[in-house]
């Protein structure tokens, strides 16, 4: 799996976080998306890659300004996940 944070300008509160989330539900697959406009970023988890540009466009669309994405492998955490190092 694979972690994408996007850093976005524009969310102002709890409303404009669930819209960035709508638009990207419905624009990819996604086991998990959660956006915070205090840190002012989305942050998703995805089983394949995504067409960044696209990500960009789909947010863009919404009104908001992608700032950056990045994305790196992504594996969950879990109690016994302590015990791998």
């Amino acid at each position: 799996m694979i972690k994408y944070t996007v850093v976005i300008d524009g969310m102002q509160c709890s409303m404009c976080e669930a819209h960035i989330n709508d638009a990207i539900r419905k624009a990819f697959t996604v086991k998990k998306v959660h956006s915070s406009h205090s840190k002012k970023q989305t942050v998703l988890v995805t089983e394949n890659t995504i067409d960044e540009q696209a990500l960009k466009d789909a947010i863009n669309h919404t009104g908001y300004t992608v700032v950056s994405i990045s994305g790196e492998p992504y594996e969950k955490e879990g109690f016994f996940s302590v015990f791998k190092h």
